[in-house]
């Protein structure tokens, strides 16, 4: 693969980038279409046809979609009736998470043989810290080209991977070459290949976010980079500090193995901002449906339930409620979930992201515990 960006900084043009002596070396690898690829594994009939992973009809919702569907403009966590609209051939199939998570539980043992420091973020994707390179294999590329080749040959599955020295840039590049591709971005080449980047391209920055930049003349990372930390502050709010360190490609979080995860959750961002109480409603009621199917995928059992709601000027507003034993079922989280909406309306401006989590988690420590659905399944959102 050839890399992508400019030659390998110097000592001075490093500082200037914000990079560091010492810089790690970091791979994202994300499964292809994780969900919809286990069944058109598992069953011939379905490989090359368009399948979603979900329910059809009536509130059903999409939990993943394969490449084919996709390109019908079929997306994660969008109604199924919207999803047979675009794609009539639309094939829908129950999901099964035991054997997604056999099929995550053989890939993240092909991981532990590079490094001990994986940290998993969902069923389908991780980040792994290659620094130490335990086997001598001398490059972190060759690493993550060893490791889509056995992951292949194990499970016969696809993944992406994207190459870097943080955690920001190596993500970035795992989207970059998708299905079954790879992407590298060396010491240097950080800052050229953000500027290079439609903003919308950023995590944090979602539909309405994109337009809003776009109305203040920020269409690319260059143009994001040439905004400084005030200008950010006035427009964004709480968002400023990560927009202003990723538009330089800056991201010092280091790889953490042991994370402790801590809740459930999704939320989703929408490409028009709502306000009305049936519209605010009937969205609730779809992130409840496929929050709930992460909470069935972990097993998780919690106590608390919050809602979540960004509105139109980048200001949160989180509502929680909390009881003294654990959630017993869907409908339970369902009543908790409406009551923390009713609470908020009428709201004082439209919203344009909204999620729901559940949290005060049994087993907190167990990383299948959270966020088991990324982005390719049916994570509503990464905001």
């Amino acid at each position: 693969m050839e890399p992508i960006g400019q030659p390998q900084a110097t000592g001075e043009e490093a500082d200037e980038a914000g990079e560091a002596p010492g810089l790690r070396k970091i791979i994202h690898v994300d499964m292809d279409a994780f969900f919809a690829s286990v069944e058109q594994r598992d069953n011939p009939d379905l490989r090359g046809r368009p399948v979603a992973v979900g329910g059809a009809g009536g509130r059903g919702v999409v939990a993943a979609a394969s490449y084919e569907a996709r390109k019908f403009g079929v997306r994660s966590a969008m109604p199924s009736v919207t999803a047979q609209r675009l794609c009539p051939e639309l094939i829908f199939v129950r999901h099964r998470f035991e054997a997604y998570k056999e099929a995550s539980r053989q890939i993240r043992a092909i991981f532990r043989q590079f490094t001990p420091h994986v940290e998993p973020l969902s069923l389908d994707e991780a980040y792994l810290d290659v620094t130490e390179d335990i086997r001598g294999i001398g490059s972190a590329t060759r690493i993550a080209e060893l490791i889509r080749e056995r992951i292949r040959a194990e499970t016969r599955l696809t993944a992406s991977a994207g190459v870097s020295y943080n955690k920001f840039l190596a993500k970035l590049a795992s989207d970059q070459n998708k299905p079954d591709g790879i992407c590298v971005i060396r010491p240097g080449e950080g800052a050229a290949f953000v500027h290079s980047l439609p903003v919308r391209r950023f995590h944090g920055v979602g539909p309405k976010g994109a337009e809003k930049m776009a109305r203040l003349g920020i269409e690319t990372g260059a143009d994001l980079a040439a905004k400084d930390i005030a200008f950010l502050r006035q427009n964004f709010g709480s968002l400023a500090e990560y927009l202003f360190r990723a538009a330089r490609g800056i991201d010092l979080r280091p790889v953490r193995a042991n994370r402790i995860r801590k809740s459930v959750g999704g939320e989703r961002t929408f490409g028009e901002d709502i306000s009305a109480g049936a519209a605010l409603r009937d969205t609730l009621e779809r992130i409840i449906d496929i929050v709930w199917l992460s909470i069935e995928a972990s097993k998780a059992q919690g106590r608390t339930v919050t809602l979540k709601m960004k509105y139109t000027d980048f200001t949160n507003v989180t509502r929680s409620r909390s009881l003294d034993r654990t959630i017993a079922d869907k409908a339970e989280f369902a009543v908790l979930a409406r009551e923390l909406l009713e609470e908020l309306l009428p709201l004082p401006m439209p919203i344009r992201l909204m999620g729901l989590t559940l949290s005060n988690l049994e087993g907190a420590g167990d990383p299948d515990k959270a966020q088991v659905l990324g982005p390719d399944t049916a994570q509503l959102s990464l905001l």
